[in-house]
């Protein structure tokens, strides 16, 4: 029997069998070259290099990570152009220019004076602009270039740092973000400050010490660290282009320290390769390709589109994971500690969510919405890593790995449910009122997923919250102050069950709940990032002024679709559409004339 053409379509014969074995093959393949050790530009050993510990932000991490961070909040970056003594972070006056590293950019830093001439400072308001008279077309510069204008720079800074953070303007918040790159520059530069020398045997954080408190204390120079001979020797080797001896007196004191600290190697070794794999970045990539695929797939050839997702969508979620795991191996501590983590950590949870949904439905909802719930998610998780490092050390009333692990984890995964259900709430309003792909048997699914999801989400946030009483008592000895993020962790919980109340008492159907679920997504939006926009209260952990025209920007669009959702229903694309087809199926009542009467 041959397929009729929509059938053929829907299934693309034998081309279905092979197309999501082939995307998957080529997503495997994207995915396993990210763990390939990146290339050496040069004889040096800078790889290795990058892997030598240092303690920063009150935490031992490898120099590749205070490479990365330090240019990251400098430039926005995580690489540079250089060639002849010249270098730039602006790809678009890349011409001619090698791609170099963060890691060789801090060499330089720390050995060459000439470092001072790299464009690397990135300055994009045009108020500080006209303050150093830069021509408005550019958008980095040199340190040399700034510091022709420190007093003038100076002048303004300091003004801007005796005013209240809720009180600055844009000009003030970009001064003190060139004044903070220029603080990590000077730091990096002055590498006699940086923390590079350990103690004999693995200790706290507090024993190592900078060449200048070695030089200073008796027990270093009784039994000095190999760290003091060997740094001069390799910052020498580097700054007069010897790579023989630079590998050299590498190799020498890499072995002294697998030695004495095989176990803290251990963790920044892993974190020198989560650096180069990178891999939420490539699961950003697959979670749009999901996405994609998933919304294709409504439209034609449904069953290997839809299929060659999910596989991909498990892949993906396998890497996340990977990268959620690594990150937990080393902090030593539960998953979510700040801002990034959450964000990394609602997208894992939403994503595991959306898997379900599809194992339970296979419809492409569940698909299509933890693939963009993913993608968000890790975008605002890229964004808050250009502050610098994401594992930074935690205030002291956070440091406990119990109530890291269940408050808010616990919570947590209750913000992952409800902006899941809030984006399953977008799926309905969208697919109605501009398509016409809502049939009435979508909109019962979408509406048992978003009752579903929203249930869950009541359940971990109440009992997130209750935790979290349990947590201030031990802390701060109450169990409720009416802080602002308590308030907005009790307005999930009221959201939550005013939308559970409103379907079971049928004052919301179908379409109701689906509005009241996009309403979630604002109430949780204030309680995850909005409570620290205010910069008051016990919970205001990540200050980020950056973040408020963001989170207004998602507020207003998620008004917008609540918007759509007030249409009358009989004007939503779908619904005319299924009126249509009911008029074109009906048969003709007995007696009807075939012809219209002119009458």
């Amino acid at each position: 029997m041959s397929l009729t053409p929509k059938a053929s379509l829907r299934s693309g014969g034998r081309f279905a069998a092979v197309l999501p074995v082939v995307l998957l093959a080529l997503c495997a393949f994207y995915m396993i070259s990210a763990f390939k050790a990146p290339k050496e530009a040069s004889e040096f050993q800078l790889g290795q290099f990058g892997g030598l510990p240092v303690v920063d932000l009150g935490r031992v991490k490898p120099l590749d990570t205070l490479a990365r961070t330090s240019l990251m909040v400098i430039s926005n970056k995580q690489t540079m152009y250089l060639k002849d003594g010249e270098g730039t972070s602006d790809h678009r006056h890349a011409k001619g220019l090698q791609k170099v590293s963060a890691m060789r950019w801090l060499m330089d830093v720390m050995t060459k004076p000439e470092a001072r001439n790299y464009t690397v400072l990135r300055i994009d308001h045009p108020e500080v602009l006209a303050l150093i008279h830069a021509d408005r077309d550019r958008m980095y510069f040199s340190v040399n270039e700034i510091m022709e204008h420190r007093d003038v720079l100076s002048d303004q800074i300091e003004r801007a740092r005796a005013i209240p953070s809720s009180d600055l303007s844009p000009f003030q918040h970009q001064l003190l973000r060139l004044a903070q790159s220029l603080e990590v520059y000077f730091k990096l530069e002055d590498v006699t400050g940086l923390l590079l020398i350990p103690p004999a045997h693995e200790g706290k954080v507090d024993t190592w010490q900078s060449f200048v408190q070695a030089q200073k204390s008796p027990e270093a120079q009784a039994s000095p660290s190999p760290a003091i001979a060997a740094y001069p020797a390799m910052f020498q080797a580097w700054a007069q282009n010897q790579p023989a001896d630079f590998n050299a007196a590498l190799t020498g004191y890499l072995g002294t320290l697998e030695q004495g600290h095989a176990s803290r190697m251990a963790r920044v070794r892993f974190e020198t390769l989560l650096n180069n794999v990178q891999p939420f970045m490539h699961c950003m990539t697959l979670y749009v390709l999901v996405f994609v695929l998933a919304i294709v797939s409504w439209l034609g050839m449904s069953r290997p589109l839809l299929r060659a997702a999910m596989w991909i969508l498990l892949l993906t979620i396998v890497m996340h994971t990977f990268g959620l795991v690594t990150r937990i191996y080393i902090q030593g501590r539960p998953p979510v500690t700040n801002l990034y983590s959450s964000a990394v950590f609602v997208g894992w949870g939403a994503v595991i969510l959306g898997i379900v949904l599809e194992r339970f439905y296979r419809n492409g909802i569940g698909a299509v919405t933890a693939a963009g719930t993913g993608f968000l998610t890790l975008l605002i998780a890229h964004n808050l890593s250009l502050d610098g490092d994401t594992m930074t050390m935690m205030q002291a009333v956070l440091d406990t790995n119990f109530w890291l692990a269940t408050h808010v984890v616990v919570i947590t995964l209750g913000y992952a449910s409800t902006f899941l259900a809030g984006f399953l709430g977008i799926v309905y309003i969208l697919r109605g009122v501009l398509t016409r792909g809502l049939t009435p048997e979508l909109g019962r699914s979408l509406s048992r997923m978003i009752y579903g999801i929203i249930a869950f989400a009541t359940l971990f946030s109440f009992v997130g919250t209750i935790l979290g009483g349990i947590w201030a008592d031990q802390s701060w000895g109450r169990f409720w102050g009416w802080d602002p993020k308590e308030n907005g962790a009790l307005l999930i919980v009221l959201w939550n069950a005013l939308v559970l109340h409103a379907r079971m008492g049928g004052m919301a159907r179908q379409r109701g709940v689906a509005a009241l679920a996009v309403g979630g997504n604002i109430v949780t939006s204030w309680s995850w990032f909005g409570t620290n926009m205010l910069g008051v209260g016990l919970h205001a952990y990540g200050f980020i002024d950056s973040a408020i025209f963001w989170m207004l920007t998602f507020v207003a669009s998620q008004l917008a679709i609540i918007g759509l959702a007030m249409i009358p229903q009989r004007h939503w694309r779908s619904t005319r559409a299924a009126a249509a087809a009911t008029r074109t199926a009906a048969p003709a009542a007995p007696g009807t004339p075939i012809l219209p009467s002119t009458a």
